[in-house]
Order: structure tokens, then sequence, then C-alpha cells
């Protein structure tokens, strides 16, 4: 009786650590293209206009916000808001 006991709570064990790792799987093998293309997506849908998405190493993030990971875990997507600055024409004097 015991063995019994014993062996269908192995596998029921085995059977939850194998989900668990098939759930896990495809998010962690979600490339940074496609994560930016998918929050840029969701972002243009609520009409968010002026704002940069980068895939940047982990923990280099700085004062971003992180809105998710790709690469398996080792790059962070961030947001920024205000976009890519236009250049502001420089401050020089005219010849006179």
């Amino acid at each position: 009786m015991k063995m019994w006991t014993v062996a269908a709570a192995l596998l029921f064990v085995g059977t939850g650590f194998a989900q668990t790792d098939q759930a896990a799987a495809p998010a962690a093998r979600k490339s940074c293209d496609d994560l930016k293309a998918e929050i840029s997506k969701k972002l243009d849908a609520k009409g968010v206009v002026g704002y940069t998405l980068d895939a940047v190493d982990k923990g280099k993030e700085g004062d971003a916000k992180v809105v998710g990971t790709c690469d398996g875990g080792t790059k962070s997507m961030t947001y920024t808001r205000g976009g890519a600055a236009s250049p502001k024409p420089a401050d020089t004097k005219k010849p006179q």
C-alpha cells in the first residue's frame, strides 16, 4: 500500500513540474524584436505617441521603466517617454 502511495505521489509531482516547464518555455524564448513589436502594437492601439522601446542588457536599465524581458531573460525591454528627442539647433553665433 505504501509503495502505491509513493508511486502516485512521485507521478503527481513529476507531472506538475513538466507542466510548469512547458508553460514557462515560450516566454523564455521570446526574441527582443518580437517583444518590441508586441508592446508597440499595444501602445499604438492606446494612442500613445512619443516613446522609445529599447532592449538593454539586464541590470543596465538606468532610469527607464522596464516593461518586459527577452532573449531568455538576459535583456530587459525599457520604455522611455518622449521618444527620440529631436536635436536642438546648436547655439552658435552668426559670423558678422
